[in-house]
């Protein structure tokens, strides 16, 4: 089954909390009763949110806490525990067939949580995300786009230009040791399927050598692999980066294991993302810093 959202969690996660009979209990423990629960794989339990900073599974316990925490169904009697609330265990007595943000907006406490004076309909057509994932997928939704546009104006840009891109990604990437170094290196050679070489540490103590193609809808496919890497060989080169602003064909992935030579494959969604990540073509907007309580701060020493 699907890893299940965060409002079909709450019910669940309340029912934990009650056969507690009154007593905390850890929040780590709670997660991994639901993950029996549900039946999850290993594999579901290891997903991870789009930012890479924390298990989605986990993540989606730990809000419907908060959401219950907020209705005064559960509270937190120190960091990563949870117990039961008189509250919770009268509804309890009589749960609903569903929990969730329309059950739990009957209470003031969490409509006020939720920054509303009167609790609607709306409620119950609530996105089943929790907010941390709904910023995380509207922020890969945004880069995805600014992805797609970096690809498109690379390849209306000249084959120098792209070979300029290719310096700037890699030295930003810590390979090349300097731009000037770079440069007198890549777009140099011209031998065989190798358009240049460029050092693999700023003490260059190993060389790469690359091959950067610029094409607009053509894929790479295993020949043009088999060149590159027979030129590697001619080099005695035992690593190569091949880079290009189209995509390769399963043949030319399948490939590389037949190679002694170790070759990278950088496509233009790779090389576009890298981009981002190394702030190449690209410049910050704006920022927004996503904060949390620090517990220890509140720690008082008694």
């Amino acid at each position: 089954m699907a890893l299940p959202d965060y409002e079909t969690l709450m019910l669940p996660l309340l029912e934990i909390a009650g056969k507690a009979g009154g007593q905390e209990i850890k929040l780590s423990e709670a997660v991994d009763t639901l993950a029996k629960h549900f039946n999850l794989t290993e594999e579901q339990l290891a997903e991870l949110l789009p930012s890479g900073a924390t298990f989605k599974f986990a993540s989606r316990v730990s809000w419907a806490r908060t959401y219950l925490n907020k209705a005064v169904l559960l509270d937190s009697p120190k960091r990563g525990y949870l117990r039961l609330t008189a509250r919770g265990e009268k509804v309890l007595s009589e749960p609903p067939p569903k929990l969730d943000n329309k059950f739990l907006a009957r209470f003031k406490e969490f409509k006020e949580f939720q920054g509303r004076k009167k609790a609607t309909e709306e409620e119950g057509t609530l996105s089943k995300e929790t907010p941390i994932e709904a910023m995380s997928s509207f922020y890969q939704q945004y880069r995805e786009a600014l992805a797609f546009d970096l690809i498109e104006r690379i390849k209306k840009c000249s084959p120098q230009f792209f070979e300029r891109l290719v310096i700037q990604v890699l030295i930003q990437m810590g390979y090349g040791g300097s731009v000037k170094d770079a440069g007198e290196a890549l777009g140099k050679t011209g031998d065989g399927g190798i358009d240049g070489v460029i050092r693999e540490d700023k003490l260059g103590l190993d060389n790469i050598y690359v091959q950067a193609k610029r094409w607009i809808d053509k894929p790479v496919g295993s020949p043009d692999i088999d060149q590159f890497a027979g030129a590697l060989s001619k080099k005695k080169a035992n690593k190569g980066i091949f880079i290009t602003t189209s995509t390769f064909t399963k043949d030319a992935q399948t490939s590389l294991k037949e190679y002694t030579s170790r070759i990278v494959l950088i496509d233009g969604v790779q090389l576009a993302n890298y981009m981002i990540d190394y702030n190449v073509g690209v410049s910050v907007m704006d920022i927004f810093a996503l904060k949390k309580i620090d517990s220890d701060f509140f720690e008082e020493n008694l």
